[in-house]
């Protein structure tokens, strides 16, 4: 029932800028940590940004000062701001969210379908 859409992906050169943003729409009580995932071909899914409930933020070690995520918590919109966009950065990317459904449920994890970004050299 809860769904995420994710927008921005594309082709860009490399050096360039991508903005991609997800929206999470469906059962949502509350929502405990906000992310972005990426998967190249052969390389398994890595996490690359995330927000958690605490608010602190954190970056994979090969994004980290290229990449900026934001969120709007009152419209369950996550955001990340592509910066300086290398051909290693190729890859599928998608948001994830671990977010609660119900007052009485627990947590559970979702991610999204996920957009192409593509960055020629």
């Amino acid at each position: 029932q809860v769904q995420l859409v994710e927008s921005g992906g594309g082709l860009v050169q490399a050096g360039g800028s991508l903005r991609l943003s997800c929206a999470a729409s469906g059962s949502i009580f509350s929502i405990n940590a906000m992310g972005w995932y990426r998967q190249a071909p052969g390389k398994q899914r890595e996490l690359v940004a995330l927000i958690s409930s605490s608010s602190s933020t954190n970056y994979a070690n090969s994004v980290k000062g290229r990449f900026t995520m934001s969120r709007d918590n009152a419209k369950n919109t996550v955001y990340l701001q592509m910066n300086s966009l290398k051909p290693e950065d190729t890859g599928v990317y998608g948001c994830y969210l671990n977010i609660r459904i119900a007052q009485s449920t627990g947590v559970r994890d979702y991610w999204g379908q996920g957009t192409q970004v593509t960055v020629s050299s």
